[in-house]
């Protein structure tokens, strides 16, 4: 019964789309926008630097490299319950890239999700936060990127199913969805926060991550930066709460977590949180993250899950006799003895750096784990695999169900609650 409601809403959705669609299909600004940098634009080379520090801030990296591949030669997949998205080469080559794309198609791309040829592009591409830039600095990235080295390699061709396959269905979509106008800072603010604001929501996209998704893929602005989910990964809460958000963290544990990618009593970042800090917010100043810090204090605290509360047992004296298991944990406790604890210890407190402390990770008191799952089968490591900063993968070590086991008797040891990972749920993540 819950299939086929779910059914008979997403067909309703998608007609609701069209027709939108259809209706704005004369009024979507699918034309060449007038682009003019302003008087305060730099020029040369302090220009393509501008651009270098715009695209490393925007993290445009993370979804334009393949692990192993060329720089920003796309071909990344996203993969959404409706299909698979790639995304394109954004290099200067002339055929497969954007080396002949004038700076308008560039700014018209960025600001209203419309391709060199006027087709619709898909929000896999964050340009409902894109469009709050200002157009000074969507040029500047355009500069720099026509510095970078060409690359030939076309990105694969995208495989959506049917009706999602049909651009003009984006229109109607935009039209509820997409800002009307680059970001305006706020008179009443001071230049740390407005450049906060900035970075969080246009820049550096985080309620792209870190916003839940409605039925149309659309961001949930009501309850914005309460937790997303990443292809798996659980995206957590950073709004102020102090239960299920960053209420309870220090200034400095959030920029140690944003710059590091660690902080102490509140664990490690993993997947596509950590390859943001790697390549894009650990390279910013330092003054970019307390501007960061700054909005985030102020972002309005929303309350989860009950089951998704941060809980550690940072208080008691973790051993490897502290947590009784039960039989089906077992095995999960002699597989953290033999592959866990050398590295990050029974206490969670790390036995060789900070990297490997895990205590008070949000990741921890989950228990559908489903991040413990995911770095236990992939491993973390940042792109050169670094000595001390590598976590190995374990996924052809360790079946589902020991994997289960792990998982659960990690939530259980340092949270305390009771993990609900079984071995189908680990088979469907591998």
């Amino acid at each position: 019964m819950v299939r086929w409601r779910n059914y008979i809403i997403g067909i309703c959705t998608i007609a609701v789309v069209g027709l939108l669609g259809a209706v704005c299909f004369f009024f979507w600004p699918h034309g060449l926008p007038d682009v003019q940098a302003s008087k305060a634009q730099p020029t040369g080379a302090e220009l393509v630097a501008r651009g270098e520090y715009l695209t490393v801030a925007a993290d445009c990296a993370a979804c334009h490299t393949t692990k192993g591949g060329k720089p920003f030669a796309g071909g990344l997949a996203f993969k959404l319950p409706f299909g698979t998205i790639y995304s394109p080469n954004i290099t200067p080559d002339k055929t497969v890239g954007i080396g002949d794309w004038s700076d308008a198609e560039f700014v018209r791309a960025m600001r209203s999700g419309v391709g060199k040829h006027g087709e619709d592009l898909y929000p896999a591409f964050p340009y409902t936060s894109y469009a709050l830039l200002s157009t000074d600095d969507i040029l500047a990235i355009r500069a720099y990127l026509t510095t970078l080295a060409q690359v030939s390699e076309p990105a694969p061709e995208n495989a959506l199913a049917f009706p999602f396959d049909q651009r003009p269905l984006m229109r109607g979509w935009k039209l509820l969805f997409m800002p009307w106008g680059p970001f305006e800072p706020d008179p009443g603010k001071d230049k740390k926060w407005n450049d906060g604001a900035y970075l969080v929501e246009a820049l550096a996209h985080c309620g792209e991550c870190h916003t839940p998704r409605g039925l149309m893929f659309q961001r949930k602005q009501s309850v914005a930066l309460s937790g997303g989910n990443v292809d798996g990964w659980k995206a957590w809460n950073i709004t102020s709460d102090k239960d299920y958000g960053l209420g309870n963290w220090s200034d400095n544990q959030i920029a140690e977590m944003l710059s590091a990618g660690h902080a102490k009593d509140h664990g490690v970042a993993s997947g596509p949180m950590r390859e943001a800090i790697d390549l894009s917010l650990s390279k910013l100043p330092r003054s970019d993250i307390e501007a960061i810090v700054a909005y985030l204090r102020t972002v309005p605290a929303v309350a989860g899950d009950p089951d998704l509360k941060a809980m550690s047992r940072q208080n008691e004296e973790l051993t490897a006799g502290s947590t009784q298991v039960s039989a089906d944990t077992q095995p999960g406790k002699q597989i953290y003895a033999g592959a866990c604890a050398s590295c990050h210890g029974w206490n969670g407190e790390g036995q060789f750096n900070s990297r490997a402390a895990i205590l008070g990770g949000h990741a921890l008191s989950d228990p559908t784990a489903s991040n413990v799952v995911r770095v236990v089968l992939q491993g973390s490591s940042d792109h050169d695999a670094a000595p001390g900063r590598t976590m190995p993968s374990f996924a052809k070590i360790y079946s589902d169900e020991d994997v289960a086991a792990l998982a659960n008797y990690v939530v259980e040891h340092f949270s305390g609650r009771k993990g609900t990972v079984t071995a189908d749920q680990v088979s469907e993540a591998r």
